[in-house]
């Protein structure tokens, strides 16, 4: 089922190694907003705001772990773009070490933080204590996300997308079904939510682990050893750390702000929860097709097919702005009956606060489009620390903006709302001007 990305007709290609990605990344949104909206609908507006801020929590955790799976991946490409088996076997392994290594350091230290939580994320006092019961068990699934995310990255590399999407389907519809059954049935409240996501989480964590170790030629020559090598390693680190630097930042900066909306108190706490979940859901499919255009970049550019890659850039553009205006008037539309989805229909000030929220940035989603599509080239060219530099500008005008706007009295929490696409425009018009100016450099082998 792999697939060179090399060969065929570029925008087909691109988009049907796509579809499966953007499917898989919308039913992995399941595990939380499962969680959130059985948890607004039946357990209350403090369980939404400690389930909500949660889920911005672990969004951080887990982007240091998918940062350094993305990065492994994006050499994976390089390497099957050239026909370098035994280099994409060697890369192979000292990957799973690094990253094996960080997600169990991870682990220790967030188990280690939990109390630590509440001052850093300024959490209400009446909304802790579901918090932190729902991180004691959500913590769990550390080691799960890891093996998703690593094996996951690895067949997408060498052009799998279909595999990943099987295992999240089967993970998702048993995390709905447990939510269910754990908050209804059992009364188990917000822990039982967690232990949901944690159980669905393993089942597609080992599951893809199964299945790539029996069926991938490239990890079954593995069992003939493979040698570690310094040069390899290095290599693999400076995809892969840099990558999770621009992951890890990115979410850092919506941590910070995340603890600054907490400040207003759990009517804009569970308001921003609840809008989160429909802004992930709106740009998700952006976001997926950015890291699908990443891994046919890497690919061609391991095979050195300058044509492919610009043919493949323009259709890229074309088809995400497309999908990002048709978004954002969806999203316009239909803010309030998405809302009210989340939050009871008496809590009127939540759903409005929440429709302030999609109204101002969802007019905007061009702007993440265009930035997920610029993460995704310099990543895929071996520029991963340009990616790092265009998250910097984006989050750091975020956060910025957002503690200074929100302490106006003509802004407060809205404020917040609007830092946000101003800081990813910032950030597309660095991203574009760098590619223009050092397009020779980029492609250097065409001269």
């Amino acid at each position: 089922m792999n697939k060179d990305l090399t060969k065929g007709p570029v925008m087909r290609s691109m988009l049907l190694f796509a579809v499966p990605m953007i499917l898989g990344n919308l039913l992995q949104q399941c595990y939380n907003v499962a969680d959130t909206l059985i948890v607004g609908q039946f357990l209350g507006k403090n369980a939404l705001a400690a389930v909500g801020s949660s889920f911005t929590l672990m969004t951080f955790l887990t982007s240091i772990l998918l940062g350094l799976c993305m990065g492994s991946g994006a050499l994976f490409s390089i390497r099957f773009g050239q026909k370098d088996e035994q280099g994409l076997r060697e890369s192979i392994c000292a990957s799973f070490a690094l990253i094996a290594a960080a997600a169990v350091g991870l682990n220790i230290l967030a188990f280690a933080c939990l109390d630590f939580i509440q001052v850093f994320l300024r959490v209400p006092q009446d909304v802790w204590g579901s918090m932190r019961e729902y991180l004691a068990v959500i913590f769990c699934g550390i080691a799960a996300t890891f093996l998703y995310n690593y094996f996951a990255s690895f067949l997408r590399a060498v052009g799998n997308s279909v595999v990943p999407l099987v295992f999240l389907a089967v993970s998702a519809g048993l995390n709905i079904i447990l939510d269910l059954w754990f908050v209804l049935g059992l009364g188990w409240g917000v822990r039982g939510a967690a232990q949901a996501t944690v159980i669905a989480q393993y089942v597609s964590g080992l599951g893809i682990a199964v299945y790539a170790a029996a069926r991938c030629p490239e990890l079954k020559g593995l069992r003939e050893g493979v040698s570690f090598r310094w040069r390899c390693v290095k290599e693999i680190a400076g995809f892969s750390i840099l990558t999770c630097v621009q992951q890890s930042v990115m979410n850092l900066g919506i941590l910070m702000v995340q603890g600054l909306v907490n400040s207003f108190g759990p009517t804009v706490m569970a308001a921003f929860a609840a809008a989160v979940k429909i802004d992930a859901f709106a740009y998700m499919p952006v976001q997926d097709f950015g890291n699908a255009f990443s891994t046919f970049i890497a690919q061609n550019y391991g095979a050195k097919e300058g044509g492919r890659i610009r043919e493949g850039l323009k259709g890229a553009i074309l088809a995400s702005m497309s999908f990002c205006i048709l978004v954002s008037a969806l999203v316009w539309i239909f803010a309030r009956p998405l809302m009210a989805m989340f939050v009871e229909a008496k809590e009127t000030q939540t759903i409005w606060e929440g429709v302030r929220y999609l109204r101002i940035e969802g007019a905007f989603y061009c702007g993440i489009g265009c930035l997920f599509l610029l993460y995704g080239l310099y990543r895929a060219l071996g520029k991963p620390g340009m990616s790092v530099v265009l998250t910097v500008i984006s989050l750091g005008t975020r956060v910025a903006l957002a503690y200074g706007l929100s302490g106006v009295p003509a802004f407060g929490v809205t404020g917040i709302w609007w830092s946000v696409p101003i800081g990813w425009f910032l950030a597309d018009l660095t991203g574009i001007a760098y590619y223009i100016f050092r397009r020779r450099e980029l492609l250097s082998w065409e001269g």
